[in-house]
Parts: C-alpha cells; structure tokens; sequence
C-alpha cells in the first residue's frame, strides 16, 4: 500500500480542488449534451418547468412538467432518475441547486455554452462538436 504524508497531501489540495471542479464541469457538459441530443431526436419542443428535488417542500423526486403540449410526451422520455441527474446537472451549471426552472426544453443546449467557456478557459479541449446538438435527419 502507498504511503503518503499528510503535509504532501495538504500542499496538493488546491490542485485536487481544481481537478475536481473541472471534472465536475466536464461531467455536466457531457450530461447536458447528451440530454440536449435526446432531446432534439425525439423533437421536443415547448415550455417546461424543471423543479429539483427539495424534501423540505417535501418533493422527494424531481419534476420535469410541460407547460405547452402534452405531459405524456415528457413522461415518455424522462425517467424519475433522468429528471433527478438533470435536475442535478442544470443546478450546478446555473449556480443555483434548489431553483426552479422555466426553459424551452429544445434549447436546453443554451445551457452547455458557459460550461464549454469554463472548460475552454480552464485549457480543456471539448472534443464534442462546435454545434452540440445534431439536427435529426429528414426521412425521404
């Protein structure tokens, strides 16, 4: 087993602090891009309200409702735990956890941009495309 001293591990502290919330943005990037794919395959559109998790209003589950269209629609293609890590991801991407949010749900990539500047900034190359969101293909 390695040993490590506990000075060498405190002076490291601020670099593992950094990798830590680049691996958190990273992770939120990639999450957020791969919800704002499903998304645009299965051609959602329409006003949404995402509520996260808040026991001390007793809400156990996150909520994702349609405020346009059809709730089934959402239903179909969000699992209680999609809606929980969503929930989770848009919170950290927005600085604000426990926040509701209101947001046409087909432009839910709006919110990789400051994300994506914080990796870029960081010298993080984002090896997703330039354009998040492929457009889906017209069937002939």
């Amino acid at each position: 087993m390695n040993s490590m001293k506990l000075s060498n591990l405190i002076a490291q502290r601020p670099d593992l602090l950094r990798q830590v919330r680049l691996s958190n943005l990273a992770y939120a990037y990639q999450t957020l891009l791969d919800f704002a794919s499903r998304i645009t395959r299965a051609r959602l559109q329409g006003g949404v309200l995402l509520r996260p998790v808040n026991p001390e209003e007793e809400r156990f589950c996150a909520t994702l409702t349609a405020l346009e269209g059809n709730q089934s629609v959402i239903e179909e293609h969000f699992s209680d735990e999609d809606l929980i890590v969503l929930a989770d991801v848009l919170g950290y991407a927005t600085g604000h956890p426990s926040h509701e949010l209101n947001f046409e749900i087909n432009q839910l990539d709006e919110f990789l941009v400051p994300l994506r500047t914080d990796l870029e900034r960081a010298g993080i190359q984002v090896d997703a495309p330039s354009s998040p969101v492929e457009q889906p293909r017209e069937s002939s």
